[in-house]
C-alpha cells in the first residue's frame, strides 16, 4: 500500500547547476489526504524566471506553479488550507499579497507570511509553500 505519492522528482544538480548541490527532492507530496507543495517562486516548471525585479510578476507565476501541482496532486486552489508567504523585501508585501489574495479569493486559508534576508537564489524576490487537502469523494 502506498502511504504517499511524490510528485515532479528533480535533483538541484541540475536545477540549480550554479551551486554544487546533488538534492533529490519533489515540487509536491500528497500523503493521504494532505497535499504539501514545496516553497514556489517566479520560475516555471522549465526553469525560466518570470518577472526579474517584480515580485508581483513572480507571485503570479508562483501560484501558477501552485495550481498544477495541486491539479496534479488531485486537488484545487480552494482546498489550500495553509499558505506560508516569504518576501524579501517588506515593500514587497502589497504587491506579492495582492497576487496571492487574487488567487485565493472565497479560499480562506490560514496564512503565515514573513520577511526575510535572502531566498535560496539572488534573483527570487518571494516564495509561498502551501498545504492543502484532497477533498472527500
Amino acid at each position: 500500500m502506498t502511504t504517499h505519492i511524490r510528485i515532479r522528482k528533480f535533483n538541484t544538480k541540475e536545477t540549480y547547476p550554479n551551486q554544487k548541490l546533488d538534492n533529490d527532492l519533489c515540487q509536491a507530496v500528497r500523503a493521504g489526504n494532505t497535499i504539501y507543495v514545496r516553497g514556489q517562486v517566479g520560475t516555471d516548471f522549465d526553469g525560466k524566471l518570470v518577472g526579474l525585479g517584480d515580485p508581483a510578476a513572480q507571485a503570479e507565476q508562483a501560484m501558477k506553479n501552485v495550481k498544477q501541482l495541486l491539479e496534479e496532486a488531485g486537488s484545487d486552489m480552494s482546498h489550500i488550507v495553509k499558505t506560508t508567504t516569504y518576501i524579501t523585501d517588506p515593500r514587497y508585501r502589497e504587491a506579492v499579497y495582492h497576487v496571492t489574495g487574487k488567487w485565493l479569493k472565497g479560499v480562506f486559508p490560514i496564512s503565515t507570511g514573513l520577511v526575510v534576508q535572502g531566498l535560496g537564489q539572488p534573483e527570487w524576490l518571494m516564495e509561498i509553500d502551501v498545504i492543502a487537502v484532497v477533498p472527500d469523494e
